[in-house]
Parts: structure tokens; sequence; C-alpha cells
């Protein structure tokens, strides 16, 4: 559990400055600089698994629940490997250091990963620690690297459109086509092979510096991934069709008038009345996976596991979507095992019943608390610092699906009553709002207080992550680094020492 005052950043990996149009897996090293200085004891970023423009690049409709993006792989680190000759760094594409382009990132680092793999077979460097990986992976790697060579050979088409042997994952078919495609099998797993060393190497300097990272697992995967290709039997498709009877998503909210209707296949729970064994064991093995990576996760949509709204696959909206009842506690129980050596964050936001929290709170799983959710209504709201009722909670000024807390302030569709009350309670005269929300983080009751990068350096809407139920201008914006300063360090490393959240050497903060 997380016992002891904190603070941490929000950045996603991308985001970061760097020199190659994304922020990859060097930069997350410099950035551990930047959190070092600044008494930080936690990063936390979003899902790491590989994007695809069909989604908008959306870091939570990935491929692969396992896979790393390839795009966060550092050039630079290929280099000082002997991966790349000095020579294939010349000559980059110009790069805005303010946006990610994805589709000039996604060529320059895929030219730059296919001259990587090239020599590391010319000269088989690093063979017998490839090989290691390889086998020790294999639970997911093989079915990944054969459902991405498939997908080039037929067209990028959904693998539920595939010939229908290869469609339904059956052995005979995939023996051969892994015999036709077993070199390209093997340059996705080099690329998953070099992604983990660099993580490896990422974690290990947050480790020597105490700074903890928190990681991010969203409940459900995209539909045409490997996972639903290779365990189809852990989700509830038409056995004709092989698409989704319902999807996911949620009703009307916040965020959307008509909710938001994600797409994504929904689990078989149970089958024939009892538990699917299949289905937990690919949890298991997905938990052991990020555990490996990261010491606390976000669960995202943690409230789909007491009731997860069910919307019929034909519905072009999720308006007309009903609750099911969610596996609940026996879940957590079933997967414990493979949970142990994780702290777990429960993202409880959006429509919460009883029976969320009360699964929230029998697990002993910290919820969040938003603050730019605190003032559309009166002093009884639950988000305003006085009502946390626990410090087992993690509070923040918002996440990456809100505005930043100065767009949020500029916003003309935020009631003038909610900014009268954020200023009043905030005793501001809102000029500096963000620096006014991160005091009323910082001084809360919340055992952790985690600040989204824009609003630690003042940006306003065009800085903004993501705007949920859209699909274009999401996932790009990058911090150039000159806004990572030592002015900015020294400021929040005062004010982090002031409201008792610095960080201690000792690690000892489980």
């Amino acid at each position: 559990m997380l016992n002891r005052r904190a603070s941490g950043i929000l950045a996603h990996l991308s985001s970061l400055p760097g020199p190659y149009g994304i922020g990859d897996l060097d930069s997350g090293c410099f950035f551990l600089d930047f959190l070092d200085q600044a008494g930080q004891s936690y990063w936390q970023f979003l899902p790491t698994g590989i994007v695809d423009h069909v989604f908008g690049n959306s870091p939570y409709m990935s491929v692969s629940a396992f896979a790393g993006n390839p795009l966060l792989v550092s050039p630079d680190l290929l280099f000082e490997k002997g991966l790349l000759h000095k020579e294939d760094l010349i000559g980059k594409p110009h790069f805005d250091e303010y946006t990610v382009n994805f589709p000039v990132v996604n060529d320059f680092k895929n030219r730059l990963l296919q001259k990587s793999y090239e020599r590391f077979v010319s000269i088989r460097l690093y063979q017998e620690e490839f090989e290691e990986f390889c086998q020790k992976q294999g639970y997911w790697l093989d079915d990944f690297a054969l459902f991405m060579c498939l997908r080039e050979k037929f067209m990028s088409s959904p693998w539920y459109e595939w010939p229908r042997s290869f469609a339904q994952h059956e052995t005979k078919s995939l023996q051969a086509a892994a015999r036709e495609l077993g070199e390209k099998c093997l340059y996705y797993k080099f690329v998953q092979y070099v992604f983990f060393m660099q993580w490896r190497r990422m974690r290990q300097m947050a480790q020597q510096k105490s700074i903890r990272l928190i990681g991010d697992i969203p409940i459900y995967v995209g539909l045409d991934s490997a996972d639903v290709w290779a365990n189809q039997s852990c989700f509830d498709l038409d056995v004709t069709t092989l698409r989704p009877r319902y999807v996911a998503g949620v009703p009307p909210d916040y965020f959307s008038e008509t909710g938001q209707r994600w797409g994504n296949p929904l689990y078989l729970w149970e089958k024939d009345g009892k538990p699917n064994d299949r289905l937990y064991t690919w949890w298991s093995q997905r938990f052991r996976h990020i555990s490996r990576m990261v010491d606390v996760v976000r669960i995202d949509h943690f409230r789909g596991f007491a009731a997860y709204w069910q919307v019929p696959a034909k519905e072009e909206t999720a308006i007309n979507g009903k609750w099911i009842n969610g596996p609940g506690k026996r879940f957590f129980e079933q997967v414990s095992t493979a949970t142990a050596e994780l702290d777990i964050i429960a993202e409880d936001l959006g429509i919460i019943t009883p029976d969320v929290e009360e699964l929230r709170d029998s697990l002993g799983y910290p919820g969040m608390k938003i603050l730019q959710f605190a003032f559309d209504s009166d002093e009884s709201n639950l988000y305003l610092p006085h009502n946390f009722q626990t410090t087992n909670c993690v509070v923040y000024t918002g996440t990456h699906d809100n505005d930043t807390t100065i767009g949020w302030y500029y916003d003309n569709k935020v009631s003038q009553n909610a900014k009268n009350r954020a200023r009043r309670y905030a005793n501001s005269d809102g000029s500096v709002i963000h620096r006014d929300f991160i005091r009323l983080a910082f001084s809360s009751i919340a055992v952790l207080a985690v600040i989204p990068l824009q609003d630690l350096l003042g940006f306003g809407s065009d800085c903004r992550m993501n705007r949920p139920s859209t699909l274009e201008g999401n996932w790009i914006w990058r911090c150039a680094p000159r806004f990572l300063s030592t002015e900015i360090s020294h400021y929040l490393r005062g004010e982090v020492d002031f409201y008792g959240r610095m960080r201690q050497e000792s690690g000892a903060d489980k």
C-alpha cells in the first residue's frame, strides 16, 4: 500500500523532449534526472503499447496488451549498443518540438529499427540474450510476432477478415505460416527485445533514484489485437462472424452527452456457469508482465470489475447500453499472486455506485480525486479536499482526459460559479490558478498527489493530451526541453518540502 505522503508527475513518454520527434526511453532517463532534482517520488505515464493511426494513435487501443511501442525505442541507445552506425542518425527529418507527427516519426523509427535488425543479424550481437528473451516471453511474444506478420500478409485487414483457418487461430495453418514468415517474425521479436532492454535500463535508473514508476493498464483491449485473436474464448464474440456481439463503453457523462462507445470486445468472465479459467490466466500473465516494468499500476475503468456498460455492437452510440455485473472481488482474489509485487490505484471516475466503492475499499486500493471536478456543485462535493474521508487516495489537478487547469479556468463552458468557488477555496485571484491547484493537492490529506506536467508548467488548452470521444489531434503534445528548467524543479522541490511530500531515499514507501 501507499502509506507515506509523496508526490509525482504525470507525463507520457511520448510527450518528453528528444531529438527524434517523440519522447523515448532515453528521454525518460533525462526526465528522471528532472524528477530527482525536484524531489519527486513518482512518475506516472500512460500505457506504453503499440499505437495505431486507425484509432488516432491512442495508447488505450493497442494491438497488444504486452508489446512495447517501437516509437519509444531510442536511436541513440541503439547506437551505443553497436546496433546502429553514426551515419544512420544523420539526415533525420525536421521534427517539431511541440507536437508528435506520428506518420513521420513512424517512418523514421521503423527505418532505423530495420537497419538495427540487419546489423544485429550480420554481426550476431546479443544472440544469447535475445534467445533467452524470446524463450521467457514466448507466452505472448510468439502469437504477437505471428499476428503482426499475418497482418502484413493480409494487407492490414483485421484478423476476423483473414482466411478462416488463420482467423480462427488453427494450429496447422499457424505452423505453416510460422515457417513461411519466420524471418519476419524474428524482426518483430527483435524490436520487442530492444524495447525491453532499454526499458530495463530506465527502470534501473528510477530504482537508483528511489523514484517509483506508475504504469497504466486499460481494462479492455482492442478488437484487432493479438490478444483477442489468440484468446478468442476469453471474449464475447459471435462464433460465425468472429466479431463482438456487444462492445464496451460508458453511458452519457461529463465528457459526452451520448456516452462513449469505445468498441472494445467484452470479456466472457464465465463459461458454462463457471469462471473462465483461460481468461483469468491471461489476466494473471498481464499483471505479472507489467509488474516487471513498474512499481504501481493504475487500473483504468476500475468500475468495470463491479459492473460494466454493455452496448449492442450494432449501436452507433453508447446511449442504449445497460449495466452488467462484473466479476467483482473474485477476480482480484484469482489474480492475487500475480499482483503481489504491485501497488494498485483504482481509477474510480465517472458514474460510481456503492458497489464500486465497496469493491475498491474491500481491496484497500486508493481511488482518485480530481480537483477540476470539485467546484461544479456545493460544499458537499466529494472532490473538495475537505471532504476527503481517507488518506488512502490519490489527488490530481486533472488527468490526461481533462483540459489543462489553465484551459479549464478560461473555458467558456465552465460555469462562472465554478470558477468563483475555485478562487474562493484556494484564496486566489486566478492569475496563477494552476499553482493554486497544485497547492491544494499538495496540502490535502491524500497520500499521493500527482500533477500533470502541463499543469506544473502552466500551459493552456493547446497542450491538452486527449479529448474523449474524438479521434483527431489527440496524444500529440510534447514538452520542449527548455521548459524543464532549474527554476521549475526548484519551485516544485520547495512545494513538496513545505507540504511534507519530499522523496525519501530509503525507498521505504511501500
